[in-house]
C-alpha cells in the first residue's frame, strides 16, 4: 500500500470507527458486531504502524492516553464556568422567579428546560475545526486544570465531532460544558471487580469519577468506566442556538452525548411539577443526581439577567431531599462473606433516612475505618443513595466527648474463631478456613461446579439441604454420603439419589489440577492449578512447598505464594486434607495431565463470550491439549483473545492493548492448520 492509498483508507476507517464508537458508547445502539469493529481496529493499527507519521489526534488508536505528567497545567476558561443557586421547595423556586421578574418582565412569558443535576465532575471541552484539542476541569470557575490526556480516554467524548446531521456545520471553534460521571451499575461492577481482586474499593461514584480524571497517569483514567453528558455551549466563533432546548438538540445532532431526561415546559408551574415527579423517580436514573436544574429557555434573557455572586440568575437547582443524617455508632460488627472476605458493619442508633429506619450501614473496609478515624461511640454521618445499602461517610469529630473507642480489625474469624489472614499492602482481610460455617455453602458450591470437580446434579439448593441437615460439614463429607442419607431430604427419591451418588463417584476421576482449584486457595484458579501440577505430583508435595520455591513458577508472586503456604499450614485445612485422603480422593499428576508441546505451545489465550461449537470448559481444554495456556485477563503476554457470542469487557481491553482477536474458526485453524 502506498502512502496516498494509506491516507485515504485511514480517513475512511477513522470516520467509521468514530461513528461506531458514538453508536456504542453514547447511544448504546451498535450497528456492527464487535468482531467487525475489531477488524477495523486491527487494520487501523497495521496501517498506522506502517505509516506512523499519518497518526492523527482524532485516531481511535489514541484513546488510551499519553504519558504520565508531573502536574496539571492551568487553563483559563473563555467565559466563567459558574455554579448554581440551590432551592429546596416550591416556595424557594417561586422566590427565585419573583426576584428575576422584578429585573425583567420577559420572565412572565418565558419557557423553561428541566435537566438532571448529575453528581459528577464538571469539565470543559475545546474543539478546533471539529477536533478535540483541550479539556479542563471547572476549577474555581475562572481557571481549571488541563486534563486533556485523561479526557481522551472517555469513549463517550468524540475526538472529532461526528456531525450526525450533515445539514449542520459546527463553528470552527466550539467550547462545550458537560458532566463526567460513572454510572450506578458501572460503579457497582467496578467495586465488585476490585473486591474480588482484593483491592481497595470506592465509596461513591462522584468522588471516583473526579479522582479518575485527575490522575497524572492517563492509563489509570482509561481503566475506569467514565462517561459524560454535554449540556451547554461555553463559546463559539459561529452561530449557535439561542434557546437551551435547541442547544441540547443541536449538541445531540453534532454527535455529543446529551441527556435523555431533559424536558421543555411552557411555564414554571409545569417545570416545578417535573422536578417533583423526578424526586419519586430518582432511583431510576442511570447515574447519581442530587436534584433537577430549572433553566430559562431563552438564553438571551438568561444572559441579560446576569449573575449574583457566582450564581447565574438564569438557572436554579431544585435539590432532592437529603439522604444524609447523623446518628450514634453503637458498635462495629463483622460479616464473613461467601468468599471469606471480612467486612465491617456499623451498628447504629436507629434513625430515619429517606423514608426508611436505618439500624445498620456499610463501613466499606477496615482501611476506611482507620483512614477516617471512625471510633465506636462516634456520631457519624450516614448516607443512603437509591436502593443501595446505607453507608458511613465519616465521623463528626466536633461531637466527640472523649469516651469514643478506637477500633482494631479482628484477629480471628467471628464465625469459626480461626486466625484471619491479612497480607500487607492489600485491603481485604480473609478467613481461609475451608470448613468455616459462614463460607461452607459457597466452598462446596465451588468444589462441585463444572470447571472444578464437575459433580452433575449437585446444585446450590441441594448443597444448602446437605449443609442444613448436617450431612455435610466439609467437602470431604460428600464422599461419605449414603443412599439412605439422601432419601431423608425433601425432593429425593431412589433414582435421584442414585444419580447423585454416581456423579460424586465419577468426580474421583478428576485430575489433580481440578482438586487444587477446588480447594479454594485464594489466588489459585484453573490456570494456576494446572501450572502447580507441573511442579508438584500430589497435595503432599504441594503442602511442603516454600514461598521461595513457589515464586519460581511463572505467574506466582509473593502474595499468591504466601496464600498457598498459609492455606496448607492451617490446622483446620490440614484436617480436611486428611479426610480427603481417607475417602480416597487423592489424585496424582501424571504426564498426561500436564499440557505438552503442540501447535499452540508458547501461546497464551483469553476466552470471552460463548463459542457455538465448544463449551467454556471445552475450549480451555482444547487449547491446553494443543499446548496453549489459558488465562483470565488480558495482559502484555496475551497472544490471542478468542471471541464468542455476547463477549464481556475483555474485548474492549484487547482492542486497547492491540491483542489480536480470533473466533472459534480462527482458533481451529491455529490448531489444525
Amino acid at each position: 500500500m502506498d502512502e496516498k492509498t494509506a491516507l485515504e483508507r485511514l480517513k475512511q476507517l477513522r470516520a467509521e470507527m468514530n461513528f461506531h464508537n458514538y453508536q456504542y458508547h453514547v447511544l448504546d445502539a451498535p450497528t456492527i458486531s464487535d468482531y467487525e469493529f475489531d477488524q477495523h481496529v486491527k487494520e487501523l493499527r497495521q496501517i498506522e504502524a506502517q505509516f506512523p507519521h499519518l497518526v492523527t489526534q482524532d485516531s481511535p488508536s489514541q484513546r488510551s492516553g499519553g504519558q504520565p505528567v508531573a502536574k496539571f497545567n492551568k487553563i483559563r476558561h473563555p467565559s466563567p464556568i459558574l455554579s448554581l443557586a440551590n432551592a429546596f421547595s416550591r416556595e424557594e423556586i417561586l422566590a427565585w422567579f419573583a426576584r428575576n421578574a422584578k429585573l425583567d418582565d420577559r420572565m412572565n412569558s418565558t419557557a423553561y428546560v428541566v435537566e438532571p443535576k448529575i453528581d459528577g465532575l464538571t469539565v470543559v471541552l475545546h474543539y478546533q475545526d471539529g477536533l478535540f484539542v483541550q479539556g479542563a476541569t471547572r476549577g474555581d470557575g475562572e481557571v481549571g486544570e488541563d486534563i486533556t490526556a485523561n479526557l481522551r480516554t472517555v469513549k463517550a467524548i468524540p475526538l472529532r465531532i461526528p456531525v450526525l446531521d450533515t445539514s449542520i456545520h459546527p463553528p470552527s471553534r466550539l467550547v462545550v460544558r458537560g458532566e463526567a460521571y460513572i454510572g450506578v451499575r458501572d460503579f457497582i461492577r467496578l467495586n465488585q471487580r476490585l473486591e474480588e481482586a482484593g483491592e481497595k474499593t470506592y465509596l461513591n461514584p462522584r468522588n471516583t469519577a473526579a479522582g479518575s480524571l485527575r490522575q497524572l497517569d492517563p492509563s489509570l483514567s482509561a481503566d475506569r468506566p467514565l462517561t459524560m453528558l454535554v449540556y451547554n455551549i461555553v463559546a463559539s466563533d459561529g452561530p449557535v442556538p439561542d434557546t437551551q432546548w435547541e442547544t441540547l438538540m443541536y449538541l445531540k445532532s453534532l454527535g455529543f452525548p446529551v441527556t435523555g431526561n431533559a424536558s421543555l415546559h411552557k411555564d414554571l408551574v409545569s417545570a416545578m411539577q417535573a422536578c417533583e415527579e423526578a424526586i419519586q423517580k430518582r432511583d431510576q436514573l442511570p447515574y447519581e443526581a442530587d436534584g433537577m436544574v430549572i433553566k430559562i429557555n431563552d438564553l438571551a434573557l438568561a444572559n441579560d439577567l446576569g449573575v449574583v455572586g457566582k450564581d447565574p440568575r438564569g438557572a436554579v437547582a431544585y435539590k432532592f431531599p437529603s439522604r444524609e443524617v447523623t446518628t450514634l455508632l453503637k458498635d462495629i460488627g463483622v460479616n464473613v462473606g461467601r468468599t471469606g472476605v471480612l467486612t465491617p458493619l456499623a451498628i447504629l442508633e436507629p434513625v430515619e433516612l429517606g423514608g426508611v429506619v436505618v439500624k445498620q450501614a456499610t463501613l466499606h473496609n477496615f482501611d476506611f475505618i482507620a483512614e477516617k478515624d471512625i471510633r465506636i461511640g462516634d456520631r457519624v454521618l450516614v448516607k443512603r443513595a437509591g436502593e443501595v445499602i446505607p453507608y458511613i461517610i465519616g465521623p463528626v469529630v466536633t461531637a466527640r466527648k472523649g469516651t469514643e473507642a478506637v477500633y482494631y480489625p479482628p484477629s480471628v474469624c467471628p464465625a469459626c474463631q480461626q486466625a484471619v489472614e491479612h497480607i500487607p499492602g492489600e485491603v481485604a482481610w480473609y478467613c481461609v478456613n475451608a470448613a468455616c460455617p459462614a463460607q461452607l455453602i459457597r466452598n462446596i458450591e465451588h468444589f462441585v461446579s463444572r470447571p472444578v470437580m464437575d459433580i452433575d446434579g449437585l446444585g446450590i439448593k441441594i448443597v444448602e439441604q446437605l449443609v442444613e441437615s448436617n450431612l455435610v460439614r466439609d467437602v470431604a463429607d460428600l464422599y461419605t454420603l449414603k443412599r439412605d442419607n439422601l432419601l431423608t431430604l425433601d425432593g429425593f427419591a431412589g433414582k435421584k439419589s442414585d444419580n447423585l451418588l454416581e456423579a460424586i463417584q465419577t468426580s474421583r476421576q478428576q485430575p489433580l489440577a481440578h482438586l487444587i482449584n477446588a480447594l479454594g486457595i485464594r489466588g489459585v484458579g484453573e490456570v494456576m492449578a494446572v501450572d502447580l501440577t507441573q511442579h508438584y505430583r500430589d497435595l503432599d508435595e504441594l503442602s511442603r512447598a516454600t514461598e521461595s520455591e513457589l515464586q519460581q513458577i511463572e505467574g506466582v508472586g509473593p502474595n499468591i505464594a504466601y496464600a498457598i503456604v498459609d492455606w496448607f499450614r492451617r490446622p483446620s485445612n490440614r484436617s480436611l486434607l486428611a479426610k480427603l485422603r481417607q475417602v480416597d480422593l487423592w489424585p496424582v499428576a501424571s504426564e498426561s495431565d500436564i499440557p505438552g508441546n503442540g501447535p499452540l505451545s508458547g501461546l497464551t489465550f483469553v476466552v470471552t463470550g460463548t463459542l457455538p461449537g465448544l463449551s467454556r470448559e471445552g475450549v480451555k481444554e482444547y487449547i491446553q491439549q494443543a499446548g496453549g495456556k489459558v488465562t483470565d485477563s488480558i495482559s502484555r503476554n496475551t497472544s490471542y483473545l478468542v471471541l464468542g457470542v455476547d463477549p464481556g469487557s475483555k474485548l474492549e481491553k484487547a482492542r486497547e492493548s492491540g491483542v489480536p482477536v480470533i473466533d472459534e474458526a480462527g482458533l481451529r485453524r491455529l490448531v489444525e492448520g
